[in-house]
C-alpha cells in the first residue's frame, strides 16, 4: 500500500509540474535556447525561431537576397536607332516581344503606332484619331547586333481588313520558333480599345523565317472566356514557351469592375501552334501583374509580376509551370519585360535564366502628348551569371523621384480643410 500511495504522488507531482510548463510563457519556456547566432546559417537551423525568420529559410531560396538566384535589381539603358518624331505623341513604339537570336542578329517585335495626332481617348477617337497608345496600330520589328543599337526593318504584321480579327489594332506581340517555322502571336482588337473592354482574342501569323513574310491565320486561336468569367472582354499579352513538347501560352485578363478591376494571368495549352488551345482549369495561376514575362529556369518556369495586384515587384517560381510561389522580392522591375530568353523554345529541362531584354518607358511626352518608347534592361536572374552589384539590397533614388510622387491637388485640397477645421 505505502509503494501505491508514493507511485500516486509521484505521479500527480509530474502532472503538476508539466502543468505548470504548459502555463508558461513562451519565453520562458525557451529560456534554454541560446542567442541566435552571429552568422547568419545558410541552412535552417535545428531550433525554435519566429515566423518571419522560418519564412526566410522556407519560402525563399537562400536567407539572403545576394544568394539567391531568382533575385535580381535592373539596369536601364537607353537604345539607340528608334525615332519619335520630337516626342510629340505621333509615334509609338511599346511592348516588345521576346528577344530572339537568328544567325547571328537579335529580332525583337513590338507595338508600332504612327498616327497624325497622339491619343484622344475613346468618345474622340475614329478611322484616324487614336483612343489610347496601342490603338490604330501595327507590329513592327528591328534588328541588332549587340542589343543596344536597333536597326528598324518595317511593318511585320498590318492590320487586316474589317472584319477580320484586329481590323482595328494589332498589338503586344510575341514569339514562337516551333519545327523550324515562326509564329507570331497578338492580340487583335475589333474596336476602339476604352470602348467597351478590350474586346482583343489572340491572333496568330506564321512565317518560315523572322523576316517574314508572315501569313496571318484569320482565326481566333485562344478565345475570350464565356459570360461571366475571369477573360470574357480581354486576353492579353500573349506570351508562349515550349514544354513538355508542347505550347504553352500564358496571358494576362482584365476583370472586375472599377474601383475594384484587377488584372491575373493565366495559362492556355496546344499540341499545335494553331491550336487548339486548351485553357487551364485553375487559372487564374499569378494574382499580379501587369504584362506576362517568364523563362525556364532550373525544372520550372519563373515569371517578372510587375505591377498591379498584392503580390507585384515580386519574381515568381512554378516547379510545375503551374503554381507560383514568390521567390524574391525586387523593385524598378521591367515594365512589359521581354527578356532574351535562349531556351525559351528548346524543351529544356533546366533553364539557365536570363541576364537582358527590352521593356517600355510609358506616358512619355507630357499631357496630350502621350507615347511610349523601348528601353534595355539588364539583370542577373541567370545561372550562368554572378554579378554581385546586380544583387544588391537597394536602390538608392534621388529627391526629385519621390517629389514627383507628390500629393495630388485633391488630396492638398482635403488636407488644407483639414487644417482649417
Amino acid at each position: 500500500m505505502k509503494n501505491i500511495t508514493t507511485i500516486v504522488a509521484l505521479l500527480f507531482l509530474l502532472g503538476a509540474c508539466q502543468d505548470q510548463s504548459e502555463k508558461k510563457p513562451y519565453v520562458e519556456q525557451q529560456a534554454d535556447q541560446r542567442g541566435f547566432p552571429f552568422i547568419l546559417p545558410s541552412e535552417k537551423p535545428n531550433r525554435k525561431m519566429s515566423a518571419a525568420m522560418e519564412r526566410i529559410y522556407t519560402d525563399y531560396e537562400a536567407p539572403q537576397p545576394q544568394h539567391n538566384e531568382l533575385f535580381s535589381q535592373f539596369k536601364y539603358t537607353e537604345l539607340k536607332g528608334f525615332d519619335y518624331n520630337g516626342n510629340d505623341g505621333t509615334i509609338t513604339r511599346r511592348d516588345p516581344s521576346k528577344i530572339l537570336l537568328h544567325k547571328g542578329k537579335y529580332y525583337v517585335w513590338y507595338t508600332y503606332r504612327n498616327t497624325s495626332t497622339p491619343p484622344r481617348g475613346a468618345d474622340e477617337s475614329n478611322d484616324t484619331i487614336p483612343s489610347s497608345d496601342w490603338d490604330l496600330s501595327e507590329i513592327w520589328y528591328a534588328t541588332s547586333s549587340d542589343g543596344f543599337t536597333w536597326e528598324e526593318q518595317g511593318v511585320a504584321i498590318k492590320r487586316p481588313k474589317k472584319p477580320l480579327v484586329g481590323w482595328r489594332s494589332v498589338t503586344t506581340t510575341d514569339i514562337l520558333e516551333w519545327k523550324g517555322k515562326y509564329y507570331l502571336y497578338y492580340q487583335g482588337f475589333m474596336e476602339a480599345s476604352g470602348k467597351r473592354g478590350d474586346d482583343c482574342p489572340v491572333a496568330v501569323s506564321y512565317a518560315d523565317s523572322p523576316d517574314g513574310p508572315w501569313t496571318p491565320y484569320n482565326k481566333v486561336v485562344i478565345p475570350n472566356g464565356g459570360e461571366g468569367e475571369w477573360d470574357q472582354y480581354s486576353i492579353h499579352d500573349p506570351y508562349p514557351l515550349v514544354h513538355n513538347g508542347k505550347i504553352y501560352i500564358y496571358y494576362k485578363s482584365d476583370f472586375g469592375e472599377k474601383p475594384d478591376k484587377v488584372r491575373m494571368q493565366g495559362l492556355a495549352i496546344a499540341d499545335d501552334p494553331l491550336g487548339p488551345f486548351t485553357k487551364h482549369p485553375l487559372n487564374p495561376l499569378i494574382t499580379s501583374g501587369h504584362e506576362t514575362s517568364l523563362f525556364p529556369f532550373r525544372e520550372g518556369v519563373a515569371a517578372l509580376v510587375y505591377k498591379d495586384g498584392p503580390e507585384h515587384n515580386t519574381v515568381q517560381y512554378a516547379e510545375d509551370w503551374v503554381n507560383f510561389e514568390i521567390a524574391s522580392i525586387t523593385e524598378l522591375m521591367p515594365y512589359a519585360g521581354a527578356p532574351y530568353v535562349p531556351d525559351a523554345f528548346t524543351d529544356t529541362d533546366y533553364g539557365r535564366g536570363v541576364t537582358w531584354g527590352l521593356a517600355h518607358f510609358i506616358n512619355l511626352g507630357g499631357k496630350g502628348k502621350y507615347h511610349s518608347k523601348l528601353v534595355r534592361f539588364d539583370c542577373d536572374l541567370s545561372l550562368d551569371l554572378d554579378d554581385p552589384e546586380m544583387k544588391e539590397h537597394r536602390v538608392n533614388h534621388r529627391p526629385d523621384v519621390y517629389y514627383r510622387q507628390g500629393l495630388s491637388a485633391k488630396q492638398v485640397e482635403r488636407l488644407q480643410s483639414e487644417v482649417l477645421k
